[in-house]
């Protein structure tokens, strides 16, 4: 008997993807557009139907996943960022079932799209396999989010918004601003907007507009040596205190930053060890595996789980 197919549905604020993805994780076919952010809600919404309809008119699916934006309550955006505008609010079930004129046996699940990226790799990804029960996912990219896996299920928290570990203090980050409007968190230094500024406050070369030119400037650079190992300290920091807490089996980095290279990596590790407890020093701490179908299988993921609920 095939396996069944489910669909999964990436909303984030650059690019929409879909996929087909079958109960093994394998990724059948997929598609991608711009996200029309800054046209508002209802372009983003067409926008997404258009991606999904193409991947729906080639395929039955049992089930469709969202991994979207934003925090997800109940299939609601409760709460983004200025980056959407319009996005808060949206009823993103409710609009895609409406526009894919599904039919209502189908289920349709959502959940942030950080929480997808972290269920992805815990499925089938870096933390798939014996021993990872329990996976913590950092997304180091301009900004930092994460998520927390027990078990297969995310822990999404009373309002939908566990996981926002890039908005907890930081001794590290000291009193700059963060993207949030506080000051003094940890994505203010550890993603990849905050190593620019950090670089920049050291009196850095000022046309270094992007992480990946701190990285690379770092080789012969000692300013940009001393910014990379200052963020990667901080986020290394932050994640044994997090560790402390979680007691994960796994920890998952994932973004833009994970491919800032040995010095980046061996600071994070380093960091973790100072701050994790002795017991859990030797916590592993991987690159994500999965790059960027994370999302899209992740958010498959939730539609099988229903399917495999109904067996």
């Amino acid at each position: 008997m095939s396996l069944p197919v489910c669909l999964g549905v990436d909303i984030g604020g650059s690019k929409i993807a879909a996929a087909l993805v079958d109960g093994d994780g394998r990724l059948l076919r997929r598609t991608q557009a711009p996200t029309p952010a800054r046209e508002g809600a209802r372009q983003i919404l067409r926008a997404t139907i258009d991606c999904a309809q193409s991947l729906l008119d080639r395929a039955e699916v049992a089930a469709i996943g969202i991994g979207a934006a934003g925090v997800i309550k109940d299939g609601r955006v409760s709460a983004a960022t200025d980056l959407l505008p319009g996005w808060t609010g949206v009823r993103l079930i409710d609009e895609l079932t409406r526009g894919l004129r599904l039919d209502p046996r189908i289920p349709v699940r959502a959940i942030n799209d950080v929480h997808a990226h972290g269920l992805g790799e815990a499925w089938v990804g870096a933390g798939a396999g014996a021993g990872s029960d329990s996976i913590l996912l950092a997304a180091v990219g301009t900004g930092l989010g994460g998520c927390l896996v027990r078990d297969g299920q995310v822990v999404t928290g009373a309002h939908g918004a566990a996981g926002h570990i890039g908005h907890v203090p930081s001794v590290d980050a000291g009193d700059a601003p963060c993207s949030c409007g506080a000051r003094g968190h940890l994505e203010a230094i550890a993603s990849g907007y905050g190593l620019v500024r950090l670089y920049h406050d050291l009196g850095g070369d000022q046309s270094a507009t992007d992480a990946r030119a701190v990285v690379r400037a770092a080789a012969d650079d000692d300013l940009a040596r001393q910014a990379v190992h200052r963020s990667a300290m901080a986020l290394g920091r932050g994640l044994g205190g997090m560790i402390n807490i979680v007691d994960p089996s796994t920890v998952i980095i994932s973004g833009g930053l994970s491919a800032a290279g040995r010095l980046w990596w061996q600071t994070v590790r380093g960091g973790v060890a100072e701050s994790a407890l002795p017991l859990l020093r030797d916590v592993e701490v991987l690159p994500a595996a999965l790059g960027d179908d994370a999302g899209v299988i992740g958010a498959a993921r939730l539609g099988h789980a229903v399917v495999d609920s109904r067996a």
